[in-house]
């Protein structure tokens, strides 16, 4: 059984922490530097693109202050950092390696030793020093996950939590997606479906083609191997259903602040987050005169342009001088993802909505019920839902298709009756 952090501390005396380096303020900002110290050898490592603006950083605390967007957003990056490095100091003790500051640098930093084979913990190292730049922290948090999945493969597998990347081929990438397949999780999670499978085969891709233009891979393992996604229909809302829940009303506030910010989600095709994002200079005057909300999807960095329709105004209106809100500078007071999903469930029972309803499904009665219904261009609500492939968006369209399949059979009902 492997060791807890706290138990490895134990072991070795192993430390991280960060501070800016403010006599080299440019601009207002300084570089951040992240220091690790083990077994008493201290070094610091500037941390590429991240550079904290003096107002926003907590010297005695060493990360960024908590009460400023900017401070946060700084502290989610030092969160991946911390988690990368710990990642680090565990696959060396798994491995059995001296845990040194040098070997925890080194992998850190992706430096290899070109005379011993490569492995797969020096490509994710690697992988993950540059994905805390270039990715989105959700996005990382991913890659996390299908990494923990491919140490639990390599143990069962190998008996080992590493191996060198010249045994990666198309046999490997069969027995993970059957170990994928197979895997039974112990908490309250259900086995994954195709579509579950297929997204972590994907982030395995994505590493080895990394290893391959690194030249750490000769050639490309998953030549010939054929993915295929399962399709879904999407989750939406009934003009009906959503009538129901808009015209609801709840004796608890919390439940009528998350079926605002749903209904506000439903009339203009804002994910979770882009919402929680939300801020009020992102709403500006649009060309017909209409307010409009300008911004970017977090998880594609795609422009956002949708005008705000009238009953999405009226929400904005109702939370204008909201405390929460103001003090946290956003449109809307904000709770956890998982928090309005679990009171999203209360809602759809109180209302009657025999769906699995998560804040996602509001996402998708824009595309359908909101905006296709009523004639909207499928290229205009693929503008407006950010989607950066019109492909994404005829998802919605297909789906439309059961509607109208629904709908001519009451048609067809009501005809009979009249004959």
């Amino acid at each position: 059984m492997s060791k807890t952090i706290e138990e490895m501390k134990a072991t070795n005396k192993f430390g991280i922490h960060f501070k800016i380096r403010s006599e080299r303020v440019k601009e207002g900002k300084a570089p951040v530097f992240v220091g690790i110290a083990v077994d008493g050898d201290k070094a610091y490592m500037a941390l590429k693109n991240c550079q904290a603006e003096l107002i926003h950083w907590d010297t005695a605390k060493g990360c960024g202050k908590s009460t400023t967007k900017q401070g946060r957003q700084i502290n989610n990056y030092l969160d991946e950092i911390r988690i990368i490095i710990k990642n680090h100091y565990k696959e060396l003790e798994l491995s059995g390696a001296r845990i040194t500051l040098e070997a925890i640098k080194n992998a850190f930093l992706g430096n290899v030793d070109e005379d011993k084979p490569i492995t797969f913990a020096q490509l994710i190292a690697y992988h993950n020093e540059q994905g805390v730049t270039l990715l989105a922290a959700g996005t990382m948090r991913h890659y996390l996950v299908t990494q923990r999945y491919l140490i639990k493969f390599f143990q069962q597998k190998f008996n080992k939590p590493d191996v060198n990347l010249t045994i990666l081929d198309y046999k490997f990438i069969s027995d993970f997606e059957l170990f994928l397949y197979n895997h039974k999780p112990k908490d309250h999670q259900k086995p994954m479906d195709t579509n579950g499978v297929l997204k972590h085969i994907v982030r395995l891709k994505k590493m080895t083609n990394l290893a391959v233009k690194l030249k750490w891979l000769p050639s490309d393992p998953f030549q010939g191997f054929k993915m295929t996604k399962k399709r879904v229909d999407k989750d939406f809302l009934s003009e009906f259903e959503l009538k129901a829940i808009e015209e609801k009303k709840f004796e608890v506030e919390r439940l009528s602040m998350v079926r605002d910010l749903f209904v506000f989600a439903c009339y203009t095709g804002l994910s979770y987050v882009d919402m929680a994002n939300l801020e009020n200079n992102h709403i500006v005057k649009g060309i017909d005169g209409e307010n409009w909300i300008h911004t970017n999807r977090q998880k594609t960095s795609i422009p956002v342009n949708t005008p705000i329709l009238p009953k999405a105004q009226a929400i904005i209106n109702r939370y204008r001088n909201n405390v929460r809100a103001e003090e946290k500078g956003t449109v809307f007071p904000v709770i956890s993802n998982q928090k309005v999903n679990s009171y999203l469930k209360e809602i759809a029972d109180l209302c009657g909505v025999r769906k699995n309803l998560t804040f996602h499904v509001a996402r998708h009665t824009f595309a359908t019920t909101i905006t296709l219904s009523n004639g909207v261009p499928i290229e205009t609500v693929s503008r407006m839902l950010g989607h950066n492939k019109l492909s994404t968006t005829q998802i919605y369209a297909r789906v439309l298709e059961k509607k109208v399949s629904e709908d001519m059979a009451e048609l067809r009902n009501k005809l009979s009756h009249c004959i």
